[in-house]
């Protein structure tokens, strides 16, 4: 098979693997990107963003996407479809495999792989995702304004969104299926504190339903017991808040983790502990996780990538 050589390759296809295929195309780097399995990213399965820099009027996620993408290709970006299967850390220039089987030998790799949501595994939530089911109360909670939401989740995260979403929402439902929250102290008390979060403990999600959108979940109370109870609770979003896996099985074992599997940063930068590999976007970012702070990212990787660059020659 073919084998292609570029000063940087870019793997994975979101704000960040787009924001860092401008950059690096601008800094005559000519960068090959590839696209993995989602094109576009978690922003392709969104309907509407609103709190994008530019888009005073909002935006979809597949056009922002499409317009992120089209802005790299202007500059000279290879877009290319495929998963990169394989890295061989042991030299650089690093040679990667290609799921036809071709190979890349890259100066530079930018990881921007992303994270992807946990879900419950429910049919439902492919059914409504984007019709009332979401994994970002930050992205979408303006969409429940003065309308009735569920959180799923018992921890840190969860108590944030229901907190977030009580500032917007009329009603928040915490559907938390053991008799407490995982959440610290401080986090409890101001999620007990707001009077209009309802926490729904030993409660499971069932399933969702509606017509159109999603107008209700069906839950199970105390699940497997004799005191287990069927019911029904009328919402208008439906959140999920049970953690994100950053994608980095490509690295694992090489580049240097946290505890939660995400990518560890070098100082300031975006730089981790194999020369010439850096990261950007949320594969890197357990905290943000938000299409402009991915998007920002993968500026600096690319300004991080063409310095590294500089040295080298």
């Amino acid at each position: 098979m073919s084998e292609n050589k570029t000063k940087c390759l870019i793997i994975g296809s979101g704000p960040a693997g787009y924001t860092a295929a401008i950059y690096t195309s601008r800094a005559n780097l000519s960068p090959i990107l590839y696209e993995g399995l989602q094109p576009g990213g978690q922003l392709t399965i969104t309907t509407e963003v609103e709190n994008f820099p530019g888009y005073p009027e909002g935006v979809t996620g597949p056009q922002l996407m499409e317009d992120l993408r089209r802005q790299a290709e202007r500059f000279g970006a290879d877009m290319r479809t495929g998963i990169v299967k394989s890295i061989d850390f042991s030299n650089r220039p690093y040679v990667v495999t290609i799921d036809d089987g071709s190979t890349v030998v890259a100066d530079t790799i930018i990881v921007a792989t992303g994270a992807s949501a946990k879900y419950l595994g429910l049919p439902d939530e492919q059914k409504y995702n984007g019709l009332g089911v979401s994994a970002c109360a930050t992205c979408d909670g303006f969409f429940y304004r003065k309308k009735t939401v569920a959180v799923v989740g018992g921890g840190d995260t969860a108590c944030e969104e229901a907190l977030y979403l009580s500032n917007l929402a009329a009603k928040v439902y915490m559907i938390v299926r053991k008799d407490h929250l995982r959440a610290s102290q401080v986090m409890q008390k101001r999620v007990f504190d707001k009077e209009n979060i309802e926490v729904l403990f030993n409660t499971n999600t069932v399933g969702l339903f509606g017509e159109e959108f999603v107008e209700g979940a069906h839950l199970v109370e105390n699940k497997g017991t004799e005191n287990e109870r069927l019911f029904d609770i009328a919402i208008d979003g439906f959140f999920l808040a049970i953690g994100h896996k950053p994608n980095t099985d490509i690295v694992r074992g090489h580049v240097n983790l946290d505890e939660t599997g995400y990518i560890k940063l070098e100082g300031p930068t975006s730089a981790t502990n194999i020369p010439g590999i850096f990261a950007a976007g949320d594969v890197a970012d357990p905290r943000y996780r938000q299409a402009i702070s991915a998007a920002g990212m993968g500026c600096r990787a690319a300004l991080d990538v063409e310095k590294f660059l500089a040295e080298q020659e």
